[in-house]
């Protein structure tokens, strides 16, 4: 396994200082396990293990490619890793969305323009006063990923999006098991778009700090 990490290494570091780009098309296994001094055994383990993670794309027939390497597809591992998550998990993504989503809502707030809050509006008034689970929880999603791409960080968007998707779950059990639930989501997140709306950050973090944390201390109490 050490000589395997060394050749993942080595390719990696290739990738990193841009001896190899995105869409760049690996030399022959031969001459590339030659040119790094490792055995084609090891190269070829390290070549399987990056393209599982979307680092290298494997072409039967054409040979081994570098990926676009854009954030979504590198970050599919982990929506794969936390599709089969406990709820001990799940915690631990809820309380990573804590960190990251109160600060992107404030980037957001300094950024978004007119056109996405209204459409932000808009997404909360199909709603209504009483969704169903089901339509609240792909609200909630869509809602918190049209924020973070508001940021302006494209791989802070696709960072939460595969974060959010393993928490899918446990915001569906406390709509069930938590009567105002339902009622709480909706009126933070016309806070937050309120916030966003005046262009106030701190506020638009606050709002954001809570509306996650109250998720999180409910999680936490059940499990």
């Amino acid at each position: 396994m050490a000589v395997t990490d060394e050749a993942i290494g080595k390719i990696k570091e290739m990738i990193v200082s841009g001896a190899l780009r995105p869409g760049d098309r690996l030399p022959k296994e031969a001459d590339l396990a030659a040119e790094l001094g490792l055995s084609r055994n090891s190269l070829r383990e390290a070549v399987k293990a990056l393209s599982l993670l979307n680092i290298l794309d494997v072409r039967q027939g054409d040979g081994t490619y570098v990926s676009s390497l854009d954030p979504p597809l590198l970050l599919e591992a982990v929506s794969f890793v936390l599709d089969f998550h406990q709820d001990d998990q799940a915690l631990q993504a809820l309380k990573v969305r804590g960190i990251l989503e109160p600060a992107a809502t404030a980037l957001a707030a300094e950024r978004i323009d007119e056109e996405e809050i209204r459409e932000l509006g808009a997404l909360l008034d199909r709603l209504g006063k009483a969704p169903s689970l089901e339509q609240l929880v792909a609200s909630d999603l869509e809602f918190h990923r049209r924020i973070a791409s508001a940021s302006g960080i494209p791989l802070l968007c696709s960072l939460l999006d595969s974060i959010s998707g393993a928490t899918v779950r446990a915001r569906l059990w406390r709509g069930i098991t938590e009567e105002t639930a339902v009622a709480r989501t909706l009126a933070e997140h016309r806070a937050i778009l309120d916030a966003l709306a005046a262009r106030d950050a701190r506020t638009a973090e606050a709002w954001a700090t809570i509306h996650i944390s109250n998720v999180v201390r409910w999680l936490d109490s059940v499990l």
